[in-house]
């Protein structure tokens, strides 16, 4: 009797956390965390726009980084501007999604810059966003 009790206790302590996490899991999951989207809330917004003074758009990070990549390419060299490229994915991790589209941007302009000379360009390829400059270098220009 008391094997069967200690076995029964055994597989209660094992599985019963597991049904409470995964009860959790499921429970948050279901549960709608954002607001409402009403006709209210919209017109209200859009009320509140009307009136605010036009401002100009800032940049984003990421298109600030790109300008700022380019031109240091330009100026400079590839080299440069991958060392930049690879130093602002350390300091600030939220512009890792970039970071390959970045580089490959930064490959087809070393191409633009050396006038078509794809070994040229190929030359300052480095490990940096998974090899996306490399890439860049060989993908068409758009």
């Amino acid at each position: 009797m008391k094997q069967l009790v200690r076995r029964i206790g055994r597989s209660l302590a094992f599985v019963l956390p597991l049904v409470l996490v995964t009860t959790g899991t499921l429970a948050v999951a279901k549960v709608s965390w954002a607001p409402p989207a009403t006709a209210d809330v919209q017109s209200l917004t859009a009320a509140s726009d009307a009136q605010a003074p036009a401002q100009p758009a800032a940049a984003a990070p990421q298109d600030v980084l790109r300008a700022r990549l380019l031109r240091e390419l330009g100026d400079k060299s590839p080299a440069v501007a991958l060392t930049d490229l690879e130093r602002t994915m350390d300091r600030q991790p939220a512009l890792r999604q970039y970071c390959s589209s970045l580089a490959r941007e930064l490959g087809q302009a070393a191409v633009r810059k050396y006038h078509g000379d794809v070994h040229k360009a190929l030359s300052y390829a480095r490990p940096v966003c998974d090899a996306s400059f490399a890439a860049g270098t060989l993908a068409p220009a758009n």
